[in-house]
């Protein structure tokens, strides 16, 4: 049985019942207050449909309008696991908040509305968001997709419909290259249906309901053990520096690996080397760490090291590096200005940065890509090329999401102006369909 903590969103169409997914599901488990419990029992006694989204969509503007403007984030628990959800936009002027809210998920619920599938054709045509929203997933490599078919009690859970919508999900994420993880789930948000408990109303299905399923799935793609150990330097901690017992630690969050006392290091980007003395831990002194955990470290000897240095395995071949290329969401108002220089925070280095050079702008609604454009507005994705003016040490975002993402900060306002994911190969040419 699993205790951990599973991120994840729902991603979709407007309309396709995302917030409302999330009401149902957070009644159903019996998670919520006992006074909004009481609303929604009312407005069924009355004979008025619960309004599930209201539980979700906080801001004035999404109940007025009944869209979903911000990621709203929700925390819940059953016995088995603890969760927090991400309910993501799905119109593309928010592209940028469904970026934000995908980064860190473990997960990713898909919703199509059965409803809104054009099934005339030789083949069923999906919604452009869908196909968008997909290939944003699999930019930001998500590593589990379930896509929930809603609102087949408008189709008397026809199974035959069901079906020819996996099958063009399934060629979607063929024709995208999405590798991941693909769960198919036919359910009715609004009634409950294969929610928490597996429907009557779809017997022909022999899968786990969505709550079960949630439960059931792994998240242990952040901490990745099986990779040579990477320790980003967060802050280093002085006890007394005029005393005969200097303590020197170097503070972070291990973030793939394995450290032991006694193994031998290397300081990056100095290239140094030093032996692991100690492993302070919230619980004490420890004789090894693996990936995930909050450490303070001693070294055997005193070196220049300060925060935005890393501590890799001697087994680690990363190199610091100037140069790399980079897949780009744009967030602010402010376009782009490809003269100007920009903070650029990776882990816990902060350097400045320029785009030396936009490759091209990839077109969400079409998933192709417009060439020799000189600026990014806001919401645009690109593949650019960026210089920095200290090497930063980086790998792919695809090796790993922690190491491979970074934010670039307007040094005027300090707001957050974009974020990016490093890539070693062309990431978004496969969304060409």
């Amino acid at each position: 049985m699993t205790t951990s903590v599973l991120r994840f969103i729902t991603a979709g169409s407007v309309d396709d019942g995302k917030s409302t997914l999330i009401g149902r599901l957070l009644y159903d488990s019996k998670t919520l207050l006992a006074d909004q419990i009481a609303k929604l029992d009312a407005a069924a006694q009355n004979g008025e449909t619960p309004d599930f989204a209201s539980l979700t969509d906080g801001l004035a503007a999404e109940r007025e309008q009944g869209i979903t403007i911000d990621v709203a984030y929700r925390y819940f628990a059953t016995p088995k696991r603890k969760f927090i959800i991400a309910d993501t936009p799905g119109h593309e002027q928010y592209t940028r908040n469904m970026v934000t809210g995908a980064s860190t998920a473990h997960a990713a619920i898909v919703l199509i509305d059965a409803t809104r599938v054009d099934l005339s054709g030789e083949k069923p045509v999906l919604l452009p968001q869908t196909k968008r929203h997909s290939a944003i997933l699999k930019l930001l490599a998500t590593p589990h997709i379930i896509v929930a078919v809603n609102k087949l009690d408008l189709l008397d859970f026809n199974r035959e419909v069901y079906e020819t919508i996996v099958l063009a999900y399934q060629n979607l994420a063929q024709q995208i290259g999405l590798t991941t993880n693909i769960h198919f789930l036919p359910i009715s948000a609004l009634g409950g249906d294969n929610i928490v408990q597996k429907s009557e109303n779809t017997k022909w299905f022999n899968g786990l309901p969505l709550l079960p399923l949630l439960e059931s799935l792994p998240d242990s793609h952040n901490h990745r053990l099986d990779l040579p150990a990477h320790f980003p330097v967060q802050r280093v901690a002085r006890q007394d520096g005029s005393s005969s017992d200097d303590f020197r630690g170097y503070q972070g969050r291990l973030e793939t690996g394995s450290l032991k006392i006694g193994q031998e290091i290397k300081i990056l980007p100095s290239n140094k080397t030093a032996v692991v003395a100690q492993i302070h831990t919230p619980h004490g002194l420890a004789d090894s760490a693996q990936a995930g955990d909050v450490l303070t470290l001693t070294l055997d000897r005193d070196l220049d090291i300060s925060r935005g240095d890393v501590f890799v395995s001697l087994d680690n071949s990363l190199t610091p590096t100037q140069h790399f290329q980079a897949a780009l969401c744009w967030f602010d108002d402010t376009p782009l200005n490809p003269a100007r220089k920009y903070w650029l925070k990776h882990g816990t280095q902060t350097v400045a940065a320029k785009i030396k050079q936009i490759e091209y702008v990839w077109d969400v609604q079409t998933l192709s890509r417009a060439q020799s454009a000189d600026t990014l507005k806001i919401n645009d994705i690109a593949r650019v090329s960026i210089a920095t003016q200290q090497p930063i040490c980086a790998t792919t975002y695809a090796e790993n999401q922690a190491t491979g993402a970074f934010i670039l900060i307007d040094e005027a306002t300090n707001h957050t102006v974009a974020a990016g994911m490093i890539s070693g190969e062309d990431v978004i040419d496969v969304f060409e369909i």
